[in-house]
């Protein structure tokens, strides 16, 4: 039984096909099919025409978008929709989007990703290893001292500033569209922007509800606000 928020991703391959619904019909009626019945909530629809063998995909990157702003999970009918190359849905994978494939439904990132799953084991095992040949030298009165905690130099505290940064900046370019569309309507102030967004079911980075002096926040962040 289907649970939570989805958006739908449908490729059609020729424009032709795009514009005649062929294929396009028949995915949605796959995605529909495998939604029917539970507490879910379609939030999108997106369609694109491309080939198969091209990364670039703009209509895919809205709706990864639209899955990170509304913490929902990318839906296809067939896997061969997202990509018949294994390194561009591992790429996919790391975006940080949860997605369904109906024809598929055990094809998940852990599956994508269960070649780093059994070297993290690897490295488990490895670390299991260490520890107990630590444990037994220790029975033998060999002394372990020292400091083993881990040291934060100013290249580590300045790459964990640079990742917390890059974080951020992907969830404001996630959320200008939103923003954009909703000060075009005349909603301005910030209580109001806040208002909206949580109405649209759009979380915070951290999952929560939106406040005035988060969307504050934001909008500084922009291009184009004043510093």
């Amino acid at each position: 039984m289907a649970e939570g928020k989805f958006v739908a991703y449908y490729r059609v391959s020729t424009a032709r096909q795009g514009r005649s619904g062929l294929g396009l019909e028949a995915q949605q009626e796959a995605v529909r099919n495998y939604l029917n019945g539970g507490p879910w909530q379609l939030v999108a629809e997106v369609t694109e025409v491309e080939s198969g063998k091209r990364d670039d995909r703009p209509k895919l990157k809205e709706a990864q978008r639209l899955c990170r702003l509304h913490g929902a999970t990318l839906i296809i009918a067939k896997l061969d929709r997202l990509a018949r190359n294994v390194a561009f849905v591992s790429s996919l994978m790391e975006s940080g989007v949860e997605f369904t494939a109906v024809d598929f439904p055990q094809a998940n990132r852990l599956t994508v990703h269960i070649l780093a799953a059994v070297a993290e084991h690897e490295a488990a095992m490895i670390s299991s290893r260490t520890k107990a040949a630590l444990a037994q030298a220790k029975a033998r009165g060999l002394k372990l001292g020292g400091n083993r905690g881990a040291v934060l130099t100013d290249d580590i505290r300045s790459k964990g500033n640079a990742a917390i940064r890059t974080r951020v900046a992907a969830h404001v370019a996630d959320l200008e569209p939103v923003i954009r569309e909703l000060q075009a309507e005349g909603i301005t102030s910030l209580r109001r922007l806040a208002t909206a967004l949580n109405d649209r079911g759009i979380p915070t980075a951290r999952g929560g509800q939106w406040q005035a002096v988060q969307v504050q926040r934001v909008l500084e962040r922009l291009p184009g606000s004043q510093e």
